[in-house]
């Protein structure tokens, strides 16, 4: 690794299994954490672990970000004080404009890139962490006024060692991605577990079958960490949403005029773009 001594702050799902993912590249990590029992955990494994920020960064050459985004936030405005010196920093938050900004207002001494790996669990927490978690998904990488060359070359460099594939992205358009693919499905797969869970019926969890099961996956993420994303990208949500209202008032005038030939050449449609979907995943 070009650097050797590496502090990941916050050990859930995603900074444990970069922990895991990274340990055996590393000649010195520290973890930061405030759960006891995670930092119990993190003792098996890690050189130094540690509740408080400031002791746990201070001799880091590269400093990893894997709290909620609002944590992220206001971690990056105490790192200054922190690690007077500067140092690299990368983070795994969920949205990017918010923390890219905030990078960027880093002073000199530090370099940073903003990242967010794609893939994830709706379960949280150190217990669900996996050193694999990364392989095959994509890692995509935003710059912003703090970026050099180094950083971004560290940056890759740790995406090809977890066996990530990295991607480049402007932060803003970023969000708006994930706003449609990521945020979006959360909040339908939300609203059709209430929706069903509105009928008030005992029986109706024994009649569901996989499709149900597979498309309310997402309503079991931790809150808090959804709450953290929504209101970090609300602009970009609230956007997705009017689409997708639109799209169901379409389908809903189909069904109450009756247009049956309109009706299935809109599910054919639809089919062919899943199929489009899934080749250029596999592809991938």
């Amino acid at each position: 690794m070009q650097v050797e001594r590496v502090c990941i702050v916050g050990l859930g799902l995603m900074g444990g299994s970069l922990a895991l993912a990274l340990r055996p590249f590393l000649s010195h990590l520290a973890i930061v954490d405030t759960n006891p029992d995670t930092l119990i955990a993190a003792k098996k494994f890690a050189d130094s672990v540690t509740a408080d920020f400031a002791a746990g960064v201070q001799e880091a050459d590269l400093v990893i970000l894997a709290t909620p985004v609002r944590a992220i936030l206001q971690l990056l405005a105490q790192l200054p004080t922190a690690r007077p010196h500067g140092c690299l920093v990368l983070d795994l938050g969920s949205t990017k404009a918010a923390i890219c900004r905030a990078m960027a207002q880093l002073p000199p001494s530090f370099q940073a890139i903003g990242g967010h790996p794609m893939c994830g669990k709706e379960t949280a927490g150190f217990a669900q962490a996996e050193p694999d978690l990364f392989a095959g998904q994509t890692f995509v990488l935003c710059g912003n006024g703090r970026t050099t060359p180094h950083v971004e070359a560290v940056a890759h460099e740790i995406i090809e060692k977890i066996g990530a594939l990295p991607l480049a992205l402007p932060s803003q358009s970023h969000d708006e991605m994930v706003a449609a693919i990521s945020h979006l499905p959360y909040l339908v797969s939300a609203a059709l577990l209430q929706t069903a869970a509105a009928q008030d019926n005992e029986q109706l969890w024994l009649v569901s079958a996989s499709g149900f099961r597979d498309t309310t996956r997402l309503a079991g993420s931790a809150p808090q960490m959804m709450l953290d994303i929504l209101l970090t990208n609300g602009t970009a949500v609230i956007n997705q949403i009017e689409t997708y209202q639109n799209q169901l008032i379409e389908i809903k005038q189909l069904l109450l005029s009756g247009s049956e030939q309109e009706l299935a050449n809109r599910l054919a449609k639809t089919r062919q773009q899943y199929l489009t979907y899934r080749n250029a995943k596999q592809k991938r």
